[in-house]
């Protein structure tokens, strides 16, 4: 009996405290509401070369089990793991191939892109780190037992990456029951591409990145099961109206927001009820968490 009036008051008090929270703070005093899963953007980034193995190495040795990547397709075909549609800035390519400006990722091989330097632009301890492979990329994933946001980046510019990023997914194995129910989500900014993705392979857990009109979510939830929105664009208006929507596969609508790199926008979404917030220091997002 004394448990349940202890249990009692606890949930008045809550309760009470959340009438004089602002909006975006009232869901930090649900204690049965998890707390949003924390996405280590393009791997552990703020300590690594982004997109890289040693980034994904980074965000498993700190704990934390999800992380976003980047895919595009090289001339020859092969998928690759980089953000940017250049490899300027994240390559020594100007030194490598110095007469191939302004050296976009779809104008080198496989090969020639393997060739580069993609860590000495972060710091001299990671000279040598190379642009891995999809395939690369999933394979380590697999052993360091880590999830993915895997992101379609710019799929204008390569006419069917959808079916072979898909492809390459299942040859690693990450399209069976366990993967694809709690280990993989992809997304991209452009809407085709994830209704693509939504139509090949319809078990697949999809994401929009961007913030589409209240109007145009309910076409929206036809084939994505999450509205990903930059954090700075995202209110509780908009949160509530996400979530009155359910998805292809029966759930409400969820949202990762991005990038959230403090411990002041980490409340603020946290307070939203946001299920994933994507950072490049996951670290102090997870700090934050803790004192919600």
């Amino acid at each position: 009996m004394h448990t349940r009036a202890v249990a009692a008051l606890a949930a008045a008090l809550a309760a009470a405290t959340a009438l004089f929270l602002p909006t975006s703070e009232v869901r930090a005093v649900d204690a049965h509401r998890p707390q949003p899963m924390v996405v280590a953007h393009r791997g552990a980034s703020a300590y690594a070369p982004e997109n890289t193995l040693p980034a994904i190495d980074k965000a498993a040795a700190l704990g934390f089990s999800w992380v976003e990547n980047d895919v595009q397709r090289t001339k020859d075909g092969e998928l690759v793991v980089i953000h940017d549609t250049t490899l300027k800035r994240t390559t020594n390519v100007e030194q490598v191939f110095p007469g191939r400006a302004p050296w976009k990722v779809k104008d080198f091989t496989a090969a020639e892109i393997a060739r580069l330097d993609a860590g000495s632009w972060f710091s001299p301890a990671f000279a040598g780190t190379r642009v891995p492979t999809l395939g690369q990329y999933m394979r380590r994933l697999e052993r360091n037992h880590e999830k993915l946001l895997l992101e379609i980046k710019k799929p204008e510019l390569y006419p069917g990456i959808e079916a072979q990023t898909l492809k390459v997914l299942a040859n690693g194995g990450w399209l069976d029951h366990r993967h694809l129910a709690s280990r993989l989500i992809v997304q991209s900014f452009s809407a085709g591409s994830v209704r693509t993705v939504h139509e090949l392979k319809p078990a697949v857990r999809t994401a929009f990145l961007g913030r589409p009109d209240k109007a145009d979510l309910h076409r929206y939830a036809a084939f994505v099961d999450l509205i990903n929105p930059s954090y700075r664009t995202l209110s509780a208006d908009y949160m509530a109206a996400v979530r009155a929507h359910r998805g292809p596969h029966g759930a409400p609508l969820g949202v990762f927001v991005w990038t959230v790199n403090d411990a002041a926008g980490t409340r603020t979404v946290a307070g939203y009820g946001v299920d994933g917030i994507i950072t490049n220091k996951p670290e102090v997002v997870r700090a934050a968490l803790k004192t919600l």
